[in-house]
């Protein structure tokens, strides 16, 4: 694994604050941030994402939230950064979805 820093929480007082990193060997984004509230655990359970996919967190997983500025710091397919990253590690493009 090799890690490529993208950005740091704009506004960040101090240590700790939300960061976005790329995996140049899988393409994958690691994400340190804010873990979210139980409200918005719960507002996310209730909306789902894909039909038959269950809204339980699995243990091994979290649900974050991701200050909206940090937006500018996800590569998007055009980026240089992602070439070759159209598809994921194991050839699933992921699931949107729609």
């Amino acid at each position: 694994m090799a890690l490529k820093f993208l950005g740091i929480w704009p506004n960040t007082p101090d240590d700790g604050s939300p960061t976005i990193w790329l995996d140049d060997v899988t393409g994958d984004l690691i994400i340190q941030s804010w873990k979210a509230d139980a409200a918005t655990v719960r507002e996310a359970q209730r909306v789902g994402s894909v039909p038959g996919h269950s809204t339980d967190v699995p243990q091994h997983e979290t649900v974050i939230r991701l200050p909206a500025n940090m937006l500018r710091f996800i590569p998007r397919p055009a980026d240089p950064r992602m070439a070759d990253r159209a598809e994921s590690k194991d050839g699933d493009s992921g699931n949107t979805g729609t």
